[in-house]
Order: C-alpha cells, then sequence, then structure tokens
C-alpha cells in the first residue's frame, strides 16, 4: 500500500502541499497596485505574505538599486569603449591624409616620401586628439552615469546640477587662460600648423618644436635653450619646415665688378651644387639667379635662390657659401663689406 505526498502533508492554500503556501496576489502581497519585477519574482517563488511584505520593506528597493547600477555601469563601460574604438580610429585617418592618391603621388616629392618628419607629426597628432577626444567622451559617458545613478539611489538632482553649473561657471571664469591654451591647441593640432621637427617663429622664440600639446609648444633654438610656449600666447606663427623651404642667398661684391660675369659664376656654382650626389635630394628645384638685389655706395647685392626639402635650408646656404667663396677666390672677384 503506497502513500502519496499528498496524504502526509496536509493540503492548504489550494493544494500546493506546501506548509507556507499562501493564497494571495503580487500586489497584495507586495502592498502596491504595480509591484516590482523583484517582489514579483519573491512572491511567484515563495508564495509566502510574510516573506514577501519583508522583502518589500527591506531588501527591494537596495537590490533593486544595485541592479540598476550594475546595469548602468556595464552599459556605460561598452558604451564608452565604443565610443574610445571609434575616435582612435577616426583621429588615425584623419592624421594620415586626405588627399586623394593621384593628387599625393602628382605633388609628391622626394622629402614627402620620407617618414622622418611626417609619421611622426601624424603619429603625434593622432595621440594626442585620440586622448583628447577619448577624455571627453569618458567624461561625457561617465558624467551621465553618474548622475543616473544618482537618481536610482532616490537624490534630488535639481540642486546637483545647480551647484555644478555654479562651480563650473566659477572655474570657467578663473581659468579662462588654461580654455583658451586648449582651444588654441585643438585647432593648431586640426589645422596641422606645425609639428614635431619643424623649426617655426613664433615671435618670441624661435626653434625646432619637440612637443605639441593641448596647452603647450615646447622648442628648441639654436643655442640649446628650451623654451615652453602656451598655446593660447601664439598669435602667429612662421613654419620653415612645412612642404618645402627656400635657401636665398645675396651676395655682396664690389660695385666695379661686371653683373653678368657675377650672375654667371652663381649659377654655375649653384647648378654644380644642386648636381651633386650628397644635395640633388634636398634641392628640389633648379636653382636661380635674381640678379641685383639692391646697390649700397661700394657694393652691389645679388641674389641666388634655391628651393630645398623643408627644414633644410640652413644647410643649403651654408654650403652654397662656401662653394661661392672658392669660386670667387677662382675667379678674382672681389667680395665687398656692406657696412651690416
Amino acid at each position: 500500500m503506497s502513500l502519496s505526498l499528498a496524504s502526509v502533508v496536509p493540503a492548504v492554500a489550494g493544494g500546493n502541499g506546501l506548509p507556507w503556501v499562501q493564497d494571495s496576489t503580487p500586489e497584495i502581497a507586495c502592498r502596491s497596485r504595480e509591484p516590482s519585477v523583484a517582489c514579483r519574482v519573491v512572491w511567484n517563488v515563495s508564495h509566502n505574505a510574510e516573506f514577501t511584505g519583508f522583502f518589500r520593506n527591506w531588501l527591494d528597493r537596495p537590490l533593486t538599486a544595485v541592479f540598476w547600477i550594475i546595469v548602468i555601469l556595464a552599459i556605460a563601460m561598452i558604451a564608452r569603449a565604443a565610443a574610445h574604438r571609434m575616435i582612435s580610429r577616426i583621429t588615425l585617418r584623419m592624421a594620415e591624409s586626405t588627399m586623394s592618391e593621384r593628387v599625393r603621388e602628382r605633388s609628391r616629392t622626394v622629402f614627402d616620401g620620407s617618414p622622418v618628419l611626417l609619421n611622426q607629426r601624424r603619429a603625434q597628432r593622432a595621440r594626442t586628439m585620440g586622448s583628447v577626444l577619448r577624455s571627453i567622451a569618458s567624461i561625457v559617458i561617465m558624467g551621465m552615469a553618474f548622475f543616473s545613478i544618482l537618481g536610482q539611489l532616490g537624490l534630488n538632482l535639481a540642486p546637483v546640477l545647480a551647484s555644478a553649473t555654479v562651480i563650473g561657471m566659477a572655474v570657467g571664469f578663473g581659468a579662462q587662460n588654461i580654455v583658451k591654451d586648449f582651444l588654441a591647441g585643438l585647432f593648431m593640432l586640426l589645422e596641422d600648423q606645425f609639428g614635431v621637427g619643424d623649426v617655426i617663429d613664433v615671435g618670441t622664440a624661435k626653434g625646432t618644436v619637440e612637443a605639441v600639446t593641448l596647452r603647450v609648444t615646447r622648442m628648441r633654438d639654436v643655442n640649446g635653450v628650451v623654451w615652453y610656449v602656451p598655446n593660447g600666447e601664439i598669435k602667429h606663427v612662421g613654419n620653415e619646415s612645412q612642404n618645402w623651404g627656400r635657401a636665398v642667398l645675396d651676395v655682396p661684391v664690389d660695385i666695379h665688378e661686371d653683373v653678368e660675369k657675377v650672375k654667371e659664376i652663381l649659377q654655375k656654382t649653384a647648378d654644380e651644387m644642386a648636381a651633386a650626389g650628397e644635395w640633388q635630394n634636398l634641392i628640389l628645384e633648379d636653382p636661380s639667379v635674381w640678379g641685383v638685389q639692391a646697390l649700397t655706395g661700394d657694393a652691389l647685392i645679388v641674389r641666388v635662390v634655391l628651393k630645398t626639402a623643408p627644414g633644410r635650408q640652413a644647410d643649403v646656404s651654408r654650403e652654397l657659401r662656401e662653394r661661392v667663396k672658392k669660386s670667387f677666390d677662382e675667379a678674382g672677384i672681389t667680395v665687398a663689406t656692406t657696412g651690416s
């Protein structure tokens, strides 16, 4: 003779067979017309009004808040990772080039193909722009997540937002120069005004750029002095290393010298230098003698120019001066003193 479970355990609450099971509804047990999901789950599992009431009074809101905080943080982390990845791709493409391959090949020079300056500048622009945009994205996304969490905790956000606005205005007024430097640095990078390795003149200093950040530009002059120039203080900048340069050599000779002979010697000397193996890659076009640039009481100034690779004007000028001196000595032409 076998006994069933129903014959051993008294039937209660509609015949469910468990002693704690009670007849009720989630609305009655949770004491709400619209119970929370957690409270419904507890009732459906336990079917006990006392336990469900205890959960509603002491555990429902904390556990629900913790659940939504975890969800908000997870969504924020996923959104931040996606934004960082997208920003990295965009900034790398921006830093590389915006020209079509056909235009790039048509305008390419010997120096354009060298990674010495361009690759370094592109890499720096990508790192700086990516870092800034990633920081902005993180602040926006995590800020939204933070305020959403405060809302889940039941805090009134109106006073918090008002205080944040007042603090932001105070910081903005007190840090105008920093904001100015950051905006100027951002536009410098976007417009590619200069980069690492360029020789620039910002008025207050001139030298080779060693680092460019959003706030400050670090450069080293010919004497080895390092200058830190806030980007907001740079009103104008002269870049001697962008795309190509020009070596301009003004040669003073005695006022009685034959001008045509002097021009012929200068042209020949410059052409020989441009054809030399160590210089032909740095001189991008045929040298040109422009002629008499100025007249003084005892001298006339003859100008010769050479289009050079960016940043190599000084090297070309020094070499050309030495060659011109030797050519003049061989031809018996006297270099005059201009008195300056």
